[in-house]
C-alpha cells in the first residue's frame, strides 16, 4: 500500500511540483489549499506525513500544526518562505518534526520526507542503535561499541528523545518538557549542562561533537554517526 503525503499549500505551482516529485518515488499525494482544507484531508485520509505552509489562508501552517498534535503523532514538515529563527522555533516548539525554507529543491523535499517515514517505523523499537550507540528502552541501558556507559535517569531521558528521532532539531523547551514534564525560565541552564555531561559520555571528542550536535539559535538533534 502507497504511503500517503499531504501536501497543504495555496500556491498550485508548488504543490503541482511537489506532488510530481513525491508520485515518482511511489507516494499517494493529497492536496489542499488552505488549512481548514488540510484538517479535513487528514481526518478522512489520515495521511502518513503532511507538509504544512505556514503562511496559509483560513488557517495558517502553525495553526494546523497545534490543531493536529492534539490527536496525532505522524510526521510534520514546516514550509515557510521565513528565514528568521523564531518562527522555525515557534514550529518546532509546535510539534513539527522537520522546517523547509523557500525557494527549496524538490529532491531535498523527498528526502526529507524519506527520513521522516524512516524514523516513524522504528520510533517504538525498543532497541535504538544508531552508529556505535545503542539504547535500550526497555533497560534504559546504553552501550557504545558494546561497552557499557553509565547514564543518569535524566541523561536517559534526554538521550532517548534526541536518539529516537535522529536528526530531528529539538528546543529547549522541548527537551526540557520531555525530560521534566514542564519547562522553567532557568532550563535552559540546565539542558545545556546535561548535553554537556552526554557529551563527554557519547563523544569522541566532547569539544567538536558530531553525534550530539548544536543548531545555533534552535536546539539540539542527534546525528547518526
Amino acid at each position: 500500500m502507497k504511503q500517503k503525503i499531504l501536501i497543504a499549500e495555496d500556491e498550485a505551482d508548488i504543490r503541482n511540483i511537489l506532488r510530481l516529485y513525491l508520485e515518482s518515488e511511489g507516494f499517494q499525494v493529497i492536496e489542499a489549499g488552505d488549512g481548514q482544507e488540510a484538517l479535513d484531508a487528514v481526518r478522512e485520509a489520515r495521511p502518513d506525513l503532511a507538509i504544512l505552509d505556514v503562511m496559509m489562508p483560513r488557517l495558517d501552517g502553525l495553526a494546523v500544526t497545534r490543531a493536529l498534535r492534539q490527536y496525532s503523532d505522524m510526521p510534520i514538515l514546516i514550509l515557510s518562505a521565513k528565514s528568521q529563527d523564531n518562527d522555525k522555533i515557534l514550529g518546532l516548539n509546535l510539534g513539527a518534526d522537520d522546517y523547509i525554507s523557500k525557494p527549496f529543491n524538490p529532491l531535498e523535499v523527498v528526502a526529507r520526507v524519506k527520513a521522516q517515514l524512516r524514523r516513524r517505523e522504528h520510533r517504538f523499537s525498543p532497541v535504538i542503535s544508531l552508529g556505535a550507540l545503542s539504547l535500550n528502552t526497555e533497560t534504559c541501558s546504553l552501550t557504545k561499541g558494546g561497552e557499557p556507559v553509565l547514564l543518569t535517569p535524566t541523561e536517559y531521558r534526554l538521550l532517548s528523545v534526541l536518539m529516537r528521532s535522529p536528526g530531528r532539531i529539538f528546543t529547549k523547551v522541548q527537551l526540557s518538557e520531555a525530560i521534566n514534564g514542564q519547562y522553567f525560565e532557568n532550563d535552559d541552564n540546565t539542558i545545556m549542562v546535561h548535553i554537556s555531561k552526554l557529551r563527554d559520555k557519547i563523544e569522541d571528542d566532547p569539544r567538536h561533537p558530531q553525534r550530539l550536535v548544536t543548531v545555533r539559535g534552535l536546539g539540539y538533534k542527534f546525528e547518526n554517526k
